[in-house]
C-alpha cells in the first residue's frame, strides 16, 4: 500500500483522540508484509500518563504481538512528527522506517527541532518520510487547538463556564 493509505489509517486515529479530547495525533505500525501490527492515538490526559503517546502505545502493542522490543522490520506512521521521547523509543526498537504527516517545529525530533535520525552518535538511523498528507494532519491540530482556546474565552474568572 501506498504512505498515503497507511497514513489514513493514522489519521483515523488521531480523529479518536480529537473525539476522546486528547491532542490529536494518531499512529499506526505495519510490519515487513504491509499489515497493520498496531493502532492507537494519543491517551496522555486519560490515562494521566505523560508518556502515553500514540508512538509508545503502538511501540508497546508491537512489542507484546512479536514478543520482542525490537521491531527492525517494522515501518511507523504517526500523523505529527515525533518528539524526542517517541523517537528515542523508536530509535531503540529499531524500527526500519518512519513516516510522518506534519512537521511539528516545537517537539520535532525528526527535522524539525532535532534530528536524531541522522545522529551519528546513535547506533541505528531510521529512514525518516515527512510530509505525508501533511495538510490533513495539520489540520486535525489546529481545529483541535482552536475549540481548545474558544473553550477558554469563556472562562470566567473564577474558572467557571
Amino acid at each position: 500500500m501506498p504512505h498515503d493509505t497507511y497514513m489514513q489509517l493514522a489519521i483515523a486515529q488521531a480523529e479518536k483522540a480529537f473525539r476522546a479530547d486528547e491532542v490529536p495525533v494518531g499512529a499506526v505500525l505495519i510490519d515487513n508484509g504491509g499489515q497493520v501490527v498496531a493502532a492507537s492515538h494519543n491517551r496522555t490526559i486519560g490515562m494521566c500518563d505523560a508518556s502515553a503517546h500514540a508512538e509508545i502505545r503502538v511501540l508497546r502493542q508491537a512489542g507484546q504481538a512479536f514478543q520482542n522490543y525490537r521491531l527492525p522490520q517494522t515501518a511507523l506512521y504517526v500523523t505529527i512528527e515525533p518528539c524526542v521521547m517517541c523517537m528515542g523509543a523508536l530509535i531503540h526498537a529499531r524500527v526500519k522506517r518512519i513516516v510522518f504527516g506534519a512537521a511539528d517545529p516545537k517537539w520535532g525530533a525528526a527535522g524539525s527541532l532535532y534530528n536524531f535520525g541522522t545522529d551519528a552518535r546513535l547506533n541505528h538511523h531510521p529512514e525518516i518520510i515527512g510530509g505525508v498528507l501533511a495538510p490533513a494532519c495539520r489540520q486535525l491540530m489546529v481545529d483541535f487547538f482552536k475549540e481548545k482556546r474558544e473553550g477558554w474565552h469563556s472562562i470566567d474568572k473564577r474558572g467557571r463556564y
